[in-house]
């Protein structure tokens, strides 16, 4: 009685200590999969969790939009077995009645069990071939082939591999690797969701964004880039066209908001913007004012920043000035030729969209020959990690720094070194004062 007590106490905590293994492995692997919205970097941290508990190699192949597979990952124990990027790469096609594993998984055919391992020179096509090389450099005593599937679909397929007789989990363990190529392909499926909304919002805001004149005496160059951490549209935009007078309007603004609703408001301001600044030749102020009064009738509640700026050269022999007035947006910035930046600070007031009666003042600057005028939303600049004055800064000294590059590579050189670090969505237009006399803007937009 005593020998048979034993025997039942130690397979339950044999039961138990398996149930918490399980647990834990299920639990890493979630944790590898949600830390990053990096699919590749994910899976990878994955793999890291399966090998060397489930698997002394294993490998992670995904089909690409042609049926083809790309193997993402391959994870080794000992990771001075793999040279870099082996065989992480476009796989070869197969055909439609293929024997080889892979194949077979991708049509339904799983999990399936490899005890055999033929050599390459047995393969019946070249996807097989490239399948038992790999076996066959790696070694292989036992494999398990998993097809990732996710909404009724096949995304790819999860290969674990033992290389000794120890051989892969026991076929009670079945369901556990079942789930856990559930959860790798639901991550799959996820993240290529979010891409294709990501790029059809990007598609969405671009198709927003006006084109700019050219042809005129000033060069102008603008940039847009959507959130990066966000799949929805944004109310940031830019636009610049050249008024009857010869005065060319700058305009950046940013609607608040992320959402389809925050995209539309923007379109509606902008277009009532362009209406107001053509029938009315006022002053930069007044002309905001307006827009805060038709936004307060048309769309209460709604708010924005916006910088509205009239480029002229009044005289023929005098410097182009810029008048300006700023609704609670970001300072706009100056850099000369030399590299000297500062901030235009007047023709400040309230965001629109707050109190309609608020008198909005203008301010007038010279600019100098060749000095660039830079238009910009606060995604280029404002970090949590750091404070507004720190941010504005580090404006200026990438400014300086690009201060007699081209314009277009102006402003992808501030793209590149300032909004590679952003979350928000960012805008900018920068025009560039001719170096010597010219007559006035008279381009008409492309």
């Amino acid at each position: 009685m005593s020998t048979q007590h034993g025997e039942d106490s130690f397979d339950l905590d044999r039961a138990v200590q398996d149930a918490l293994e399980r647990l834990t492995l299920v639990a890493n692997a979630s944790e590898a999969l949600s830390s990053t919205l990096e699919l590749d970097t994910g899976l990878r941290r994955l793999a890291r969790v399966l090998v060397p508990a489930l698997a002394d190699w294993c490998a992670v192949d995904l089909l690409e939009d042609d049926g083809r597979l790309r193997r993402v990952l391959l994870e080794h124990r000992e990771p001075e077995a793999l040279s870099p990027g082996f065989l992480e790469a476009l796989l070869p096609p197969a055909d439609a009645f293929s024997p080889a594993p892979l194949a077979r998984a991708l049509r339904g055919a799983g999990p399936l069990r490899l005890t055999e391992f033929p050599p390459p020179e047995q393969a019946a096509d070249a996807l097989h071939r490239a399948e038992l090389r790999t076996f066959q450099r790696f070694g292989a005593h036992s494999a398990i082939l998993i097809p990732l599937r996710a909404r009724r679909r096949v995304l790819g397929v999860l290969t674990l591999v033992r290389t000794g007789p120890e051989g892969l989990p026991q076929r009670g363990r079945l369901s556990l690797l079942e789930d856990l190529s559930h959860r790798i392909a639901i991550t799959v499926d996820n993240v290529r969701l979010h891409s294709q909304i990501a790029h059809t919002a990007e598609h969405l805001q671009r198709s927003l964004l006006p084109d700019l004149p050219h042809g005129g005496p000033v060069e102008i160059a603008a940039r847009y880039s959507p959130a990066r951490a966000s799949a929805e549209v944004g109310g940031d935009w830019y636009d610049a066209f050249p008024l009857p007078d010869g005065a060319l309007t700058l305009i950046i603004g940013d609607v608040t908001g992320h959402d389809l609703r925050a995209a539309v408001a923007m379109s509606q301001m902008r277009n009532m913007l362009r209406g107001i600044a053509c029938d009315r030749k006022e002053p930069p102020g007044k002309i905001l004012a307006r827009l805060d009064v038709a936004n307060e009738i048309l769309y209460p509640g709604q708010t924005l920043t916006c910088l509205y700026g009239l480029l002229t050269k009044p005289e023929s022999d005098g410097p182009w000035q810029l008048e300006y007035a700023a609704a609670g947006h970001v300072a706009p910035l100056l850099v000369t030729r030399e590299g000297d930046t500062r901030f235009l600070g007047g023709g400040r007031s309230l965001l629109l969209g707050v109190a309609p009666e608020t008198i909005r003042p203008d301010a007038i600057e010279s600019l100098p020959p060749e000095s660039t005028l830079l238009f910009y939303t606060d995604g280029l600049i404002e970090r949590r990690s750091e404070g507004l004055d720190d941010s504005m800064t580090r404006l200026r000294q990438h400014a300086a720094a690009l201060a007699r590059e081209p314009l277009d590579s102006f402003c992808d050189g501030l793209m590149a070194g300032l909004g590679e670090t952003s979350t928000d969505d960012i805008a900018l237009i920068a025009v560039r004062v001719p170096p010597e006399l010219s007559t006035p803007y008279t381009a008409t937009p492309e």
